[in-house]
């Protein structure tokens, strides 16, 4: 399957292309290369980089090293053909505070091909959202819904959302969920990049997962084979003969280590969930 995203040795410096002494980068040599119909969870602490990656893949700033590319084009030069395929939603909603909701729509409908009106106020209805109110009279956690109705309306290819369930309740967080892969017109799958502190939600539904820190990336493979072979196990069990590859994080400070089975055996080590790994990679 075609890569949806690729990037390579992508590096975001903080303040511009000269580095101020002890200052880190926003990102540090990232590599990323996420298959279409994926669905990958960008996970780390506040700071991590997550939205700085982001808005670097989407153009929106600008690398001082290395290049991505979104459906084969530079993400600095997209073209409209690209644009059109992608749903971006932002951390703060992007939204008009004097528009209602129905009118955001229909000025989306006037810039993307694609946008089905009867179809996004499904969407809506579905979310209990009302399209008749100004966005400036939403809540925060309405405001997040409707954001995510615009960035679906044209059917993406590609739905890059960040943080987009901070304000919601459980209830509304499910139906957010399901809201993915609605408005699906096409026979291609969707490929979506989500970023959450919500980590739960994330487990329901992803296909891959990024772990960050500090602006790296720190483990990146299939959820799937992360459940099934990555364990936990005590430092004093680490083998001295350990080949490179065996080991994907040691957390010495906490006496622990991440081991992938399929290099090492790892039988009496512990299954993880999201939260363990990301507590084992922060430790």
């Amino acid at each position: 399957m075609s890569n949806a995203i690729q990037a390579w040795q992508l590096t975001v410096e903080r303040s511009g292309v000269t580095r101020p002494l002890n200052q880190r980068r926003a990102l540090d040599r990232i590599d990323l290369a996420v298959p279409q119909g994926a669905v990958v969870g960008v996970v780390g602490r506040n700071g991590a980089g997550k939205t700085t990656l982001i808005r670097a893949l989407l153009g929106l700033v600008t690398p001082t090293g290395g290049h991505s590319m979104l459906f084969g084009a530079p993400s600095l030069n997209l073209p409209d053909s690209v644009k059109d395929r992608l749903g971006y939603m932002a951390q703060t909603p992007d939204l008009f505070r004097g528009l209602t909701g129905l009118a955001h729509l229909q000025q989306m409908a006037s810039v993307y091909r694609g946008v089905n009106l009867r179809v996004a106020g499904a969407l809506a209805e579905r979310l209990d959202l009302s399209l008749g109110q100004r966005a400036d009279s939403l809540s925060l956690g309405d405001q997040q819904k409707l954001a995510l109705v615009l960035a679906l309306c044209h059917d993406p290819d590609l739905l890059v959302l960040d943080e987009p369930m901070a304000s919601l309740d459980p209830i509304s967080r499910r139906d957010v969920l399901r809201a993915l892969f609605a408005l699906r017109q096409r026979e291609a799958p969707r490929t979506v990049l989500i970023s959450s502190h919500l980590l739960s939600d994330l487990e329901r539904i992803v296909s891959h997962v990024l772990f960050m820190r500090e602006g790296r990336r720190q483990l990146y493979m299939r959820w799937d084979d992360l459940l099934e072979h990555v364990r936990c196990l005590p430092c004093a069990q680490a083998p001295a003969d350990w080949a490179p590859g065996d080991l994907h994080w040691s957390a010495r400070n906490g006496g622990q280590l991440l081991v992938d089975n399929r290099h090492q055996a790892a039988a009496d080590g512990r299954p993880l969930d999201m939260t363990d790994v990301m507590e084992l990679l922060n430790s």
